[in-house]
């Protein structure tokens, strides 16, 4: 719940027990998207969903904000049953989706006109967050005249502004480039101990599930299923040189591990595979 725009965030509190997903069901097409899928995850926490292409993570991440509906099973958040669009939350995907005619700030501003969030409030809010971020430069900016990476985290803002109780993000950072990445990680894990949102955080990334994550899950190519449940006792805040350390190389080695287990990966050695971004 949230005290006000300007307040301190506390997440909430997700619940998903025996959750699955068939398109098609009783057709001739019929398709397995997702096996029975259980987790909980406590509020405020970082947790990530790390699996192949294909295993069933957006449609998780999209069920559980009540955007598609599930086959069988019982998602909650703060103990209320997901039936429909579960709107106090920030969504972010790959894409950007900043409009063009807009400006970076006025982008971040239709929060207040969709939330019906008093504008004033969200502003002062907003332009605290740009500063962070080391956005100042960018508020009258058109997306055309920013950078990817300047894009993408003026999307972060706009996902987090009005403080949300809880994040889902779905490879946020995908069309980003390494150094980039690795940048708007750092920037979102600083965003994210301000607040202490519930973050279910959907990526391709061992790297970037390692390195922020409190628990990883790791699913199984399709039909997704969860394989194993990894707490990530790492320090924080998690500055970008500890993806060197012997401590990360673990967590990540271990998960490509599994992977090649899976036979998604061939011929890696989990030494060289968690050896780095």
């Amino acid at each position: 719940m949230r005290d006000s725009v300007a307040g301190t965030t506390t997440g909430m509190s997700i619940s998903i027990q025996g959750v699955t997903k068939i398109y098609g069901r009783d057709s001739a097409h019929e398709f397995e998207a997702l096996k029975p899928i259980s987790m909980d995850i406590k509020a405020g926490e970082f947790v990530s969903i790390v699996g192949p292409s294909g295993c069933g993570k957006s449609t998780l991440m999209l069920m559980v904000a009540g955007l598609l509906p599930m086959s069988s099973g019982v998602i909650e958040i703060g103990g209320r049953v997901v039936t429909k669009a579960f709107t106090d939350v920030g969504i972010a995907f790959q894409d950007h989706l900043l409009l063009d005619f807009r400006t970076a700030l006025d982008n971040v501003l239709l929060q207040a006109e969709i939330r019906h969030i008093d504008k004033d409030a969200l502003r002062s809010r907003a332009v605290d967050l740009f500063r962070q971020l080391r956005l100042e430069q960018a508020m009258g900016k058109y997306p055309r005249q920013m950078s990817g990476g300047m894009r993408q985290r003026v999307s972060l803002i706009r996902t987090i502004v009005h403080e949300p109780p809880v994040l889902m993000l779905d490879e946020p950072f995908g069309a980003l480039d390494a150094l980039t990445r690795l940048q708007v990680r750092s920037d979102l894990e600083s965003l994210w101990l301000r607040n202490k949102s519930t973050v279910l955080f959907i990526t391709h990334s061992v790297e970037e599930a390692v390195g922020l994550s409190d628990r990883i899950f790791v699913m199984s190519p399709s039909p997704g299923e969860i394989i194993e449940e990894i707490t990530v006792d790492l320090p924080r805040p998690r500055p970008i040189s500890l993806t060197g350390s012997a401590e990360f190389g673990k967590y990540a080695g271990h998960i490509y591990a599994l992977f090649e287990k899976m036979g998604v990966l061939h011929g890696m050695a989990p030494a060289a595979a968690g050896s780095g971004a």
